[in-house]
């Protein structure tokens, strides 16, 4: 089993119009996005910058710019860019706790990122921050040792290991982005029969089991920020 390529996060970019209104769904993209790529940690920050990198463009270009998201993975980390036409109009850092209302968007992308910039692009610019991850691999999974227990007991089922399963009858479904998920899914489906078998409530168990995955997900953990 390749745990380096359990999953392919193909870049993405959605045009849109810079305004107000547009902020909340440009959001609830990211989100969506982040959360297909197993990424759910990240989603506050993300959405932070995305905000911030989109006000920059409403307050310095101005409201009705047409302008562009892009977002991708460089190494470990996740990349966010903003595409507007003018290359004459840079973002201002300033500091963050000051009294002027400018530039604190981008004092606050330069807090969450482990690097941000400007790059200029002919008739455009691109205005872009990186986030640090988990990642063991830019396609690989999140470093946490839940994740590694699931590896290594996805690992002994799918070698044949486990008792009245045969190898090979995991076969590949269509729609699913891990190879691994029907055996995922078995796994799980037997640790719910072990549970009812054992007198155990499987509901309460279920219930049990999304919050502490919900609380695991969302967890913000430490990771040494770099600028290399």
């Amino acid at each position: 089993m390749d745990h380096e390529t359990c999953m392919t996060r193909k870049p993405w970019d959605l045009a849109f119009t810079a305004d107000p209104a547009e902020v909340a769904g440009l959001r609830r993209v990211m989100r969506l996005h982040l959360g297909l790529w197993g990424l759910h940690d990240l989603t506050d920050d993300a959405e932070l910058c995305v905000s911030e990198l989109v006000s920059n463009v409403i307050t310095h270009v101005g409201p009705g710019t047409p302008a562009t998201l892009a977002v991708s993975m460089n190494e470990v980390r996740l990349r966010i860019e903003v595409h507007d036409p003018d290359p004459r109009a840079l973002p201002t850092l300033l500091d963050a706790g000051g009294e002027s209302e400018g530039g604190r968007g981008m004092a606050l992308v330069d807090a969450l990122a482990v690097r941000w910039g400007v790059l200029p692009d002919g008739d455009r610019k691109i205005t872009w921050c990186e986030l640090p991850t988990r990642l063991t691999s830019p396609n690989g999974h999140v470093d946490c040792p839940g994740v590694e227990r699931a590896e290594a007991l996805l690992e002994f089922r799918c070698a044949g290991s486990v008792p009245g399963r045969p190898p090979g009858r995991n076969r590949p479904s269509p729609r699913r982005r891990c190879p691994e998920e029907e055996s995922v899914i078995s796994i799980i489906t037997d640790f719910l029969l072990w549970l009812g078998t054992h007198g155990c409530d499987v509901d309460q168990a279920l219930d049990r089991a999304q919050s502490d995955y919900e609380a695991r997900s969302h967890a913000v953990v430490g990771s040494p920020r770099s600028g290399s």
